[in-house]
């Protein structure tokens, strides 16, 4: 007979060496490889389009914060780093100190990359929809794409699809223009 497996936590998590990308999927931990130059910089330019109007601490619209790689705890055994997530702020008043976050983001977008992409589609998907995130990016840097999601009575619906050609305006951040091939590393000269 085999013995039950025994479900991992946060505290697992933190037995591990710092330098160990992981994350806890349905009690399991799963180590993820260091990102890719073009994944860094399409998370960089988000953060500096979306952070720059959205997490401004004097003026920007609807006061936002948005966070680089910080671990959100869905559950006890559900623990994800989002490439970016998103709060309002009154929602999450000062996140400074906070490791997890156990509050739910409004707004969390992935980075696509070959060793993730079916996971950030297929297993995020649902985690992030059944514990109610609002708004889910995907962004794939190989396609120089975004797609945004709206969640509606827990289903995700397909709020558009841009291309590097584009210049877009994105729930739920509208009020700024995001130019989508800015995102990503300029093409080779031809």
């Amino acid at each position: 007979m085999e013995a039950a497996r025994k479900l991992k936590t946060y505290e697992d998590l933190l037995d591990l060496p710092e330098d160990v990308h992981a994350e806890l999927h349905a009690g399991e931990i799963v180590a993820q490889p260091g990102s890719l130059p073009q994944h860094g910089r399409v998370q960089r330019s988000v953060g500096r389009f979306i952070g720059g109007p959205y997490d401004d601490d004097t003026d920007g619209p609807d006061g936002w914060w948005i966070l680089p790689e910080v671990d959100v705890r869905f559950s006890r055994h559900d623990v994800t780093r989002p490439d970016l997530a998103g709060w309002r702020r009154a929602r999450l008043p000062s996140p400074e100190d906070v490791r997890p976050i156990d509050v739910v983001p409004d707004w969390i977008c992935e980075v696509l990359s070959p060793s993730n992409a079916r996971h950030d589609r297929v297993f995020k998907a649902r985690l992030y929809a059944q514990h109610g995130v609002p708004y889910y990016w995907l962004i794939d840097p190989a396609e120089r794409t975004l797609e945004a999601y709206v969640l509606k009575d827990s289903q995700w619906l397909r709020a558009g699809a841009w291309d590097d050609t584009e210049v877009a305006r994105v729930p739920p951040f509208e009020a700024v223009e995001l130019p989508i091939g800015k995102l990503f590393f300029p093409r080779p000269p031809t």
